[in-house]
C-alpha cells in the first residue's frame, strides 16, 4: 500500500448510530492519501462491528480495540503509536466535516512550515440543525491561551513529529476533558505555533446544554491548564485572575452562560 501522508486518529465509543456517516466524510475527502485509525474503547453497542465492516470495504481503514475502557487520551495515543503519516488529523465518530477539509488543511501546512498545526472554525449541531459556530482568531497570541483553548481539536491537523515530541496527549486524570487544551499550551510553551483557517470545515454533534454539564472536576482540570498557561508562557501577573474563570462558569446559571457565549461569537464575527 502507498505510504499515507495523513493519519486520521479516531477514538470510538458507543457511536454505532453515527460512525458510518462520520467515516463516509473521510472516504469522500477530495484528498485521498490517508489512513484512518479507529480504536474502539470497549463499546457496549455495535460500534466495533460497524468499524470492522468498514475496514473490510476500505484497506485504508485500520481497527484497534482496547482491552479495557481507557478514555479518550490513552486511546488517541494508541492510535498515534502506529500512525505512519507525516501529518495527524483528528475526527470523532459522531461528527461530520467538509469534503475539502483535508485538502485545505494539508495545503496550508505544506506551504507554511513555520506552523505545527492548523485548525478551522467549527459548527455545533443537533437534530434541529446548526445552532452555534465556534470562532477562533487566525493567529492566536500567547495571552489568549489563559482565556480559553484557541483551536477546535476535532477539526485540526498537526505535524506528527511535533505531536510525538510532546509525547502525545496527557493521560493524567488531571487533564481529563481538557487533554487538547493541555496539548496546545504545551506546544506553545515549546515554541510551536498554529493557525486557524477562517471557515467552518467541521461540524460537531453536540447537545445544546452540554456546555453547562461539565462537572466540577472538569472545571478544576481546566483551571490547572490555565495556571500552566500563565506559568509556562510567562504571562504577566494580571492574567492569573483567569485561572478562577472555570469555577465561575460552573457556578453561572445556564441561561446567562449561553447568552454570553452567543454574544461573544457575534462580537468575534464583527472583527
Amino acid at each position: 500500500m502507498k505510504e499515507p501522508l495523513i493519519s486520521v486518529l479516531m477514538g470510538i465509543y458507543n457511536c454505532a448510530d453515527t460512525l458510518e456517516e462520520a467515516v463516509q466524510c473521510i472516504i469522500k475527502q477530495t484528498y485521498t492519501n490517508w489512513e484512518l485509525i479507529l480504536c474502539d474503547d470497549c463499546s457496549t453497542d455495535r460500534t466495533l462491528q460497524i468499524a470492522e465492516t468498514l475496514a473490510k470495504r476500505d484497506k485504508r481503514i485500520i481497527v484497534l480495540k482496547n482491552e479495557k475502557n481507557l478514555t479518550l487520551a490513552p486511546t488517541l495515543n494508541r492510535c498515534l503509536q502506529i500512525a505512519r503519516g507525516k501529518y495527524v488529523a483528528r475526527m470523532d465518530g459522531d461528527d461530520l466535516c467538509a469534503t475539502e477539509r483535508f485538502e485545505k488543511e494539508l495545503k496550508f501546512l505544506e506551504e507554511h512550515p513555520e506552523y505545527a498545526l492548523v485548525s478551522c472554525q467549527m459548527n455545533l449541531f443537533d437534530d434541529d440543525g446548526v445552532y452555534r459556530t465556534i470562532v477562533h482568531p487566525s493567529n492566536p497570541d500567547k495571552e489568549g491561551w489563559v482565556r480559553k483553548s484557541q483551536f477546535c481539536h476535532a477539526g485540526c491537523m498537526m505535524r506528527t513529529e511535533v505531536l510525538r515530541e510532546l509525547n502525545g496527549y496527557s493521560e493524567s486524570s488531571t487533564r481529563k476533558r481538557v487533554e487538547d487544551y493541555d496539548l496546545w499550551v504545551r506546544m506553545y510553551a515549546k515554541g510551536y505555533i498554529g493557525y486557524n483557517l477562517q471557515e467552518a470545515l467541521y461540524d460537531m454533534r453536540d447537545d445544546r446544554n452540554a456546555l453547562h454539564r461539565r462537572t466540577y472536576q472538569n472545571r478544576i482540570n481546566e483551571a490547572r491548564v490555565k495556571y500552566n498557561a500563565c506559568k509556562d508562557l510567562k504571562l504577566k501577573k494580571r492574567y492569573y485572575i483567569w485561572i478562577i474563570s472555570p469555577i465561575l462558569k460552573w457556578l453561572t446559571p445556564s441561561f446567562f452562560y449561553k447568552m454570553m457565549h452567543k454574544k461573544g461569537n457575534e462580537n468575534r464575527r464583527k472583527k
